[in-house]
């Protein structure tokens, strides 16, 4: 045990994927904690009532309001305070206990199995540096989802592009997982075409 930590602070000390990937899903985390901080506190886009009214589906809803923060920022983009119970922009809504438990538990598991890769272990291992700024892209946004969840139930999103017909709202958490799999789908396409080149 104190020779794998041994080796695990050496890594991190020294230039490589692993320090990279942890630097890169550290400051996402902080971006992300941050903007929800200022969204939620500062801002008081949720006060009493809000998350309660967004965590409620259908009838539930009689009687409540909705007093959720919104402020109208340009004609394209607003900011509007949406309590949501699913993954990144909305997906596989999880409307109890036992779903939110199974989305933290979920994102947990890819995060430590991308945080061993980028320390050269498990079937995720780093070979490729576009492989190291997707893993750090994809573990900062997933922790930074995961504290949500575990708080509040639910995730903090706040940046609205509806008026150009773009139908989910996000943070930045869910911006930094998607350009990971972004990332991580082009790297296995420029793979496999240099492994394609690479045949007789």
């Amino acid at each position: 045990m104190a020779d794998t930590l041994k080796r695990v602070l050496n890594q991190i000390s020294q230039p490589g994927p692993a320090r990279l990937g942890l630097i890169l899903a550290a400051v996402i985390f902080i971006f992300d904690q941050l903007t929800k901080y200022l969204v939620l506190d500062r801002l008081n886009f949720s006060p009493p009532g809000c998350l309660e009214f967004q965590l409620a589906s259908g009838p539930q809803r009689f009687g409540m309001v909705n007093n959720c923060g919104h402020i109208e920022i340009s004609p394209i983009f607003d900011l509007t305070m949406v309590w949501n119970k699913g993954v990144s922009f909305g997906l596989l809504g999880a409307d109890n206990l036992i779903g939110r438990i199974g989305l933290i538990v979920f994102s947990l598991a890819v995060s430590g199995l991308l945080l061993a890769g980028l320390f050269g272990h498990g079937p995720m291992k780093v070979m490729r540096p576009l492989q190291v700024w997707s893993f750090g892209c994809i573990i900062g946004g997933a922790l930074g989802n995961v504290i949500d969840r575990a708080i509040y139930g639910a995730v903090v999103d706040f940046f609205n592009f509806s008026d150009v017909y773009f139908p989910w709202v996000f943070n930045i958490a869910d911006v930094a997982i998607n350009i990971g799999v972004a990332i991580l789908i082009l790297d296995m396409l420029l793979g496999d075409r240099k492994d394609a080149k690479a045949d007789p």
